[in-house]
């Protein structure tokens, strides 16, 4: 990897800083996956959370309206049909409605 140029311009579209709140939860469901989530409440993306699966590392932004999209789960975090639905009871007691501002 070659170093940057001590002169070259960066074009940031965005750079900002928030104080959050993170939700570290681990649970077991009836299929026995275990699940270690990091759940973060920023007001960045409009009311939906931050998960991050902390075992493999997989990050989603996420809203009820997306754990009602059939499959974006099993996409998302690579879990089969059983896990996903473990994952959704989950969720839905934690993500919020998405909101929108002018």
């Amino acid at each position: 990897m070659t170093e940057p140029e001590p002169n070259q311009e960066l074009d940031f579209l965005s750079d900002s800083t928030e104080n959050t709140s993170t939700r570290f939860v681990t649970f077991i469901g009836n299929s026995l996956k275990r699940f270690d989530l990091a759940v973060t409440t920023t007001n960045r993306f409009y009311g939906k959370k931050l998960i991050i699966d902390l075992q493999n590392g997989k990050t989603a932004i996420l809203g009820t309206d997306d754990l009602e999209e059939e499959g974006y789960l099993e996409h998302v975090f690579g879990l089969n049909e059983e896990e996903s639905g473990e994952l959704r009871t989950f969720l839905y007691q934690v993500v919020g409605e998405a909101y929108f501002t002018d």
